[in-house]
């Protein structure tokens, strides 16, 4: 039986402190023990404090990294030096390992825009030789969902990859885990825009100086209103 890594609250709110969690959840797979993994920022933290029932399913997941830089400094101010593990680095890590099985390990990759989700997948195919993905987009009809949820039924992916943004992604695996009660299932948001080539993350400069929210804001000018919440928890998190 795993033994769950130390947590320390941002907000109220659990994140769980390990120097490689990559292979904590390998460790996960290879006990067949399912996980439900958060990757929280500053911006999730705030929506949590608006909506109690996100924050109630990031205190019920199995595993919350810290994916935002805001979170990272949260901790630091409390002597808490924990690096920060980007939730797209640490899905790359894991389609990687468990790609290399091949058919044991088969992946799941779940949202984004009809088209995007298939090339993310086929990126992966041309990087890993053997590696198995299911796909599927994220406009699905309702019985297009329902065979959708069929197939990861039947086949029982090890690792459930879902692109459906903060929080609706959480509630969906919330609502379907039973399904696949022995899977590592991670909210991955615009992961799949990334590996298809739709869009391009930050440069590395950018990102090693806790400013990737900087260049995702110049690339979707439109999510000025929800970056509000930076400065919001950066506030809170001085004086609470």
């Amino acid at each position: 039986m795993l033994t769950y890594p130390p947590s320390f609250p941002v907000l109220s709110l659990p994140v769980h402190l390990l120097e490689d969690y990559p292979q904590w959840l390998l460790d996960c797979v290879n006990e067949n023990q399912g996980v439900h993994v958060v990757t929280l920022n500053a911006e999730m933290a705030m929506l949590a404090q608006e909506e109690p029932k996100v924050a109630q399913i990031i205190r019920d997941a199995d595993l919350v990294i810290p994916d935002g830089a805001g979170v990272v400094l949260y901790l630091r101010f409390r002597g808490k030096r924990q690096q920060r593990c980007p939730g797209i680095e640490l899905a790359e890590a894991l389609v990687q390992q468990l790609g290399l099985r091949g058919k044991v390990a088969p992946i799941a990759f779940y949202g984004g825009k009809p088209g995007v989700t298939e090339t993310a997948a086929d990126q992966w195919r041309q990087r890993v030789p053997g590696i198995v993905v299911i796909t599927n987009h994220g406009y699905l009809s309702p019985e297009e969902e329902t065979l959708w949820l069929q197939t990861l039924k039947t086949q029982q992916p090890k690792l459930i990859l879902v692109g459906l943004g903060v929080p609706r992604q959480e509630f969906w695996i919330q609502q379907h885990r039973h399904l696949c009660p022995h899977s590592i299932w991670i909210g991955v948001g615009g992961s799949f825009d990334i590996w298809s080539g739709t869009k391009e993350r930050a440069p590395g400069w950018l990102r090693d100086n806790h400013l990737e929210w900087l260049y995702r804001l110049y690339q979707e000018p439109w999510r000025w209103r929800r970056m509000l919440a930076l400065p919001r928890f950066f506030w809170r998190a001085l004086i609470s």
